[in-house]
């Protein structure tokens, strides 16, 4: 972490190393504009309030971000704060500056019922102005750290509240964009506000096994430095100490104590290219035996947030366990600032892992959930699932990868091919070998997915996929069901009442429509079936109002419905009927009727299982039997066992 910088000279100073004289100037004239704007306010520490708008620009900085964003930074509070609007920062600094302020503005103070909806409504409103311009959330992150550096003089309620949004959203939102050292210094600092005397007994720990650890982490990275050497291999090796809020993390949900975490001694080794990563590996391998199955290569296959590396585990030195990464320089620059890289390193179009383009994708997913979700609450329960999950990676019959969450079944996989797959998917095929959609998915499998046209999402699979793509939307689709199933009863309920009327809704005058739904305040007619099918409207008034005809009464309505045609059912006259999809009842077979909220009766047979226990209440259950007269195609179901036999 470079020292705060604590004025503008200092800043322009460093700005110059990178931007030309009137970018900084224009910076400069952010400043001065900012600190007019901020003139009598001050921080809870008592300095002037534009000492956090130049902290932020700092931190950007050393980001090495472009001059609107530095700008955005200064000014990141005026709307906010002071008097000045959108459209008098647009004339005095750009169309630029001014959406980027407005987009961070946005993401500031709103009033809600509960914690946890103020939370999910804010991080909502941040996956809007990410997919408006990503420079936004780096501004918004670079703001959340300057003001996680200065907690202290906050109220220990106040700390708290901070602390645990910066550990619940922002850290894995850094996590996600790759900016791994803004994540452990947002998680470091999260932790000592939110449990400082965990933080303390771990830190008092750490320092008391660190002189025995040194003579052992220096023995293991001479041999492995003596190694390459003697292959004739270029590469800086070093030890990785854990950091503090990582070792509570796997205490915690490894449930393992602190000398189990600390007996792991971790090593990187840094070099040129990526084809000398692999001998690299093959030298560490020779000197030290590797662990089965802990080996991994994320070069080949990056990680979601563009992070590559490859990961092996090995037995030292008298059975000592060794975490190794090896990376190239430009993989190490990646890995610590992630799409922060994109602007760090611009001369480098082709940069490692393009954390840039793999951000822009995740926010797009981001706006997909959010388009599906029911609410606030909902997306970010979704998100959080998909925000940072340790990941598998599975193919396609044609060879294409997915990177999916640990625990993600054949369903997570169809989804994340398409929204279609998803919905019609009905079987799927593991490595050739057929197999339930709920069976979870290991690294390097290849799914099948088998589809089937009319089919639709179960709600069972709710209780087994993992990802938020998947969850949403199964629930959007069941959502949607649910509101057409209501519209086509609705449309029957008023189709009968309307025959009562002389009239059909085809026939219907358009004027005598909008009207009605001028006078009942609904949107469109489907809203309207919606609301008979729903119960919430009479078919029989609605009927009336549409008809234009208040002369004939109810009675002569319904009769006159009922002589319409054949009535199928003796028992259901005047009511919307429609059988069972779970015994499917046929003329002949003994029936009772089942008063449905929402679908009127539905037949079944009398031995259904679905009506078993509800059969003999009379508030549920209605008797009828067939009209000897009923006609017309119904739908059966066949049960067929087959017995395998040779020959």
């Amino acid at each position: 972490m470079a020292p705060p910088v604590d004025n503008i000279d200092t800043l322009a100073s460093g700005l110059s190393s990178y931007l030309n004289r009137d970018q900084v100037n224009g910076i400069r004239r952010a400043y001065y504009y900012a600190e007019q704007a901020h003139e009598g306010q001050f921080r809870r520490s008592g300095e002037p309030y534009v000492t956090h708008p130049l902290a932020v620009a700092g931190i950007l900085c050393e980001m090495h971000m472009d001059p609107q964003s530095l700008m955005a930074a200064m000014l990141h509070d005026v709307i906010e704060d002071t008097g000045i609007t959108k459209t008098a920062i647009k004339s005095q600094f750009g169309t630029s500056v001014a959406d980027l302020v407005d987009g961070v503005s946005k993401l500031n103070k709103m009033t809600f019922s509960s914690r946890a909806e103020a939370q999910a409504e804010n991080f909502q409103k941040m996956a809007m102005a990410m997919a408006k311009d990503l420079r936004v959330i780096l501004v918004k992150i670079a703001d959340r750290l300057h003001n996680m550096r200065t907690l202290e003089v906050l109220t220990p309620e106040k700390r708290r509240r901070i602390a645990r949004e910066t550990l619940d959203i922002y850290s894995p939102i850094a996590n996600r964009l790759g900016m791994n050292n803004v994540r452990v210094e947002f998680e470091e600092l999260g932790f000592n506000a939110l449990y400082p005397m965990r933080a303390r007994r771990i830190d008092a720990a750490v320092k008391s096994i660190r002189g025995n650890r040194k003579e052992i982490i220096t023995k293991i990275q001479t041999s492995i430095e003596a190694c390459l050497e003697r292959e004739g291999l270029v590469g800086r090796c070093s030890g990785r100490e854990k950091h503090l809020y990582s070792i509570y993390e796997k205490m915690r949900s490894q449930r393992k104590s602190f000398s189990e975490i600390m007996d792991v001694y971790a090593f990187r080794i840094v070099v040129d290219k990526a084809d000398t990563c692999y001998r690299v590996l093959g030298a560490v391998h020779s000197l030290y035996k590797p662990v089965p199955g802990r080996f991994k290569d994320y070069i080949a296959i990056p990680k979601a947030n563009g992070y590559q590396s490859l990961h092996t585990s090995l037995f030292g030195m008298h059975g000592v366990p060794i975490e190794i990464q090896i990376r190239t320089e430009e993989m190490e620059a990646m890995a610590n600032n992630g799409i922060a890289a994109h602007w760090l390193y611009k001369s480098n179009e082709d940069l490692p892992g393009n954390a840039h383009g793999r951000a822009r994708e995740w926010v797009n997913g981001l706006l997909e959930l959010q388009k599906h979700a029911g609410n606030s609450l909902e997306f970010i329960e979704n998100v959080k699932i998909d925000l940072f999950p340790d990941e598998i990676y599975v193919f396609t019959p044609k060879g294409t990868i997915f990177e999916l969450p640990t625990g993600s079944t054949a369903v997570d996989f169809a989804y994340a091919i398409h929204t279609d797959v998803g919905n019609s998917c009905v079987a799927c095929r593991i490595s050739r070998r057929l197999a339930p959609l709920s069976e979870p998915l290991q690294s390097g499998q290849t799914v099948e997915i088998i589809t089937a046209p009319g089919t639709q999402p179960n709600p069972a699979w709710l209780s087994f996929v993992v990802t938020g793509k998947a969850r949403s939307n199964i629930r959007h689709y069941l959502k949607n069901q649910k509101v057409s199933e209501s519209v086509a009863l609705g449309r029957r309920l008023l189709t009968k009442a309307l025959a009562g009327f002389g009239t059909t809704i085809e026939e219907l005058a358009p004027s005598n429509i909008d009207s009605v739904l001028k006078q009942t305040q609904i949107e469109s007619l489907d809203d309207l079936l919606a609301e008979i099918g729903l119960g919430n409207r009479m078919s029989f008034m609605v009927a009336q109002r549409l008809s234009d005809n208040d002369e004939l009464s109810a009675v002569d309505a319904v009769e006159e419905s009922n002589r319409q045609g054949s009535i199928e059912i003796r028992g259901s006259e005047g009511m919307v009927m429609s059988y069972a999809k779970c015994c499917h009842p046929i003329p002949g077979d003994p029936i009772v009727g089942h008063i449905s909220t929402g679908r009127g009766m539905v037949i079944h047979t009398e031995d259904c299982n679905n009506i078993a226990e509800i059969i003999d209440d009379p508030e549920k259950c209605v008797s009828v039997r067939w009209d000897p007269d009923v006609k017309g195609e119904f739908s059966v179901e066949l049960r067929v066992e087959l017995e395998n036999q040779r020959g």
